[in-house]
This record gives C-alpha cells, sequence and structure tokens, in this order.
C-alpha cells in the first residue's frame, strides 16, 4: 500500500533452466507490469501495443537494453480506504532516489474517504538512506535532484496516462 521500501520492493525469483542461467542476480529495476509481456515473451505470443510494461528476458539473458527504463513508478489511489486507511500517493524511484506525492484525495472514487489533507512532497537517498528517515525534499542541496526526479515522474505518469495532481 506504500512506496516505501519495506512494501514496495520484492524479490523477484525464477527457474527456467532452458533459457536462464541459474544462480544470476539483476539489480536492475523492474514493475509488476512487466511480468505480462515476460510471460508472452517466452511463451512466444505478441505482447499487445496497449499493454503497459516491457518483457525481461533480456535482463534474465544478462543483455539489459541501452534504453531499459531505470525507473519504477507507484500510485495509491484508494485514499484513507476502510481496510488500510492508507493515504493517497504516488512516486518514483531510480536507482539512486525516490520521489513521492501524498496528494491526500480520494475524489469521490469507490473505495476512498474524503481529503482535506495537507499534500507533501518527500524525497529520499536510496543510497545514503535506505531506511528512508530524512526527508531531502527541501534542502537547497538536492533542488536539481529534485527537479530531475519530478521531470520523470511527469514523464512516466503521461507516458501510462495517468492524472497528475501536483
Amino acid at each position: 500500500r506504500f512506496i516505501y521500501e519495506e512494501s514496495f520492493q520484492m524479490p523477484f525469483l525464477i527457474r527456467y533452466p532452458n533459457g536462464i542461467k541459474s544462480g544470476q542476480v539483476n539489480d536492475d529495476i523492474c514493475c509488476n507490469v512487466d511480468f505480462a509481456p515476460t510471460f508472452l515473451d517466452y511463451a512466444s505470443l505478441a505482447i499487445p501495443s496497449y499493454m503497459q510494461g516491457d518483457s525481461l528476458r533480456p535482463l534474465f539473458e544478462s543483455r539489459t537494453p541501452q534504453d531499459w527504463p531505470q525507473v519504477a513508478y507507484q500510485r495509491y489511489w484508494m485514499h484513507k480506504d476502510p481496510d488500510h486507511n492508507a493515504y493517497a500517493h504516488y512516486g518514483i524511484r531510480n536507482q539512486s532516489y525516490k520521489l513521492i506525492y501524498w496528494y491526500n484525495e480520494g475524489f469521490e472514487l469507490p473505495g476512498t474517504n474524503e481529503g482535506g489533507d495537507d499534500k507533501e512532497w518527500e524525497l529520499f537517498d536510496c543510497q545514503d538512506d535506505p531506511m528512508e528517515l530524512f526527508n531531502l525534499y527541501q534542502d537547497p542541496e538536492y533542488r536539481l535532484v529534485v527537479e530531475e526526479m519530478t521531470q520523470l515522474l511527469n514523464q512516466k505518469m503521461l507516458s501510462i496516462g495517468d492524472r497528475i495532481e501536483h
């Protein structure tokens, strides 16, 4: 439900002796939307043009494409839902940083509750602060990082047709 590392990162284990060498570890960023294109690719089926994500096959075969999107995007829209009471947010993570926007609105969507809470930005240095304890968003030394991550976020949201709330 949250974009923090404890719930955002998940291991992905795969065994396919005929096509993937055992014992490999890959630190490239991928997303759950990459799973379906991967399964279709291994089944030698066409990946529909409307489908989000990319096949992970090149990563499994140790040939990461130069243009591989080394970012992960997440949005949790069920603001203060009755089961989790989690706040609505979205964000993006690359190998170094994570930018989060807490927009805290339900927009009267089913399963959400009314907003009204303050909006907030967070920026974390994933290398130096893996526990995400220090919000660097207002730190002047990270202004360029904020700009770069915001640009990545906007590009990703536009590419998948998501509504930008910030």
